[in-house]
């Protein structure tokens, strides 16, 4: 029962979404129900409550918010993480992405390909760095970090 079961996205204090970026949330929170692997460790003065988990997302105060309830709604952890150490490779994801979406209109498929390896890359990176913020926090698995940096991302976008 190590996975989320129900992911939304808090959007108080977020620019209104525009369709696009709106579909690009639903497609992100989609896959992440999909298949994910998402468990919370034990600490020295309690067991770790047992999943399936509902995660709201958000950014407050410049943070980004993980809240963890269980499947039936009851709280069981927050924690709050800076953003700082995402800002670069969000920015550099969202210029890749760029990139690939401008190439796709205009370049041969090879140089796509090269492309779309580098921004598979940079999402790689948002993954790893997730990962290491959520050390002692939560425990993930590297697809399930890739599409939990997808909706940072797209948390951005709005």
């Amino acid at each position: 029962m190590n996975r989320l079961c129900h992911v939304e996205i808090d959007e108080r204090g977020l620019v209104r979404a525009t369709p696009e970026i709106e579909q690009e949330r639903r497609v992100a929170i989609f896959d992440l129900l999909e298949d994910n692997s998402f468990a919370l460790p034990s600490r020295a003065d309690r067991a770790a409550p047992i999943g399936p988990y509902r995660l709201s997302l958000a950014i407050r105060d410049g943070r980004l918010v993980f809240d963890i309830a269980t499947e039936d709604a009851a709280k069981v952890n927050e924690f709050i993480l800076s953003l700082g150490p995402f800002r670069q490779v969000v920015k550099d994801y969202f210029q890749i992405c760029e990139s690939y979406f401008d190439a796709v209109k205009r370049l041969p498929p090879s140089q796509i390909e090269a492309i779309d390896m580098a921004r598979r890359g940079i999402h790689n990176e948002g993954a790893r760095v997730l990962q290491e913020r959520l050390d002692g926090k939560a425990i993930v698995d590297i697809d399930t970090a890739r599409r939990l940096f997808t909706l940072i991302c797209v948390l951005h976008w709005g």
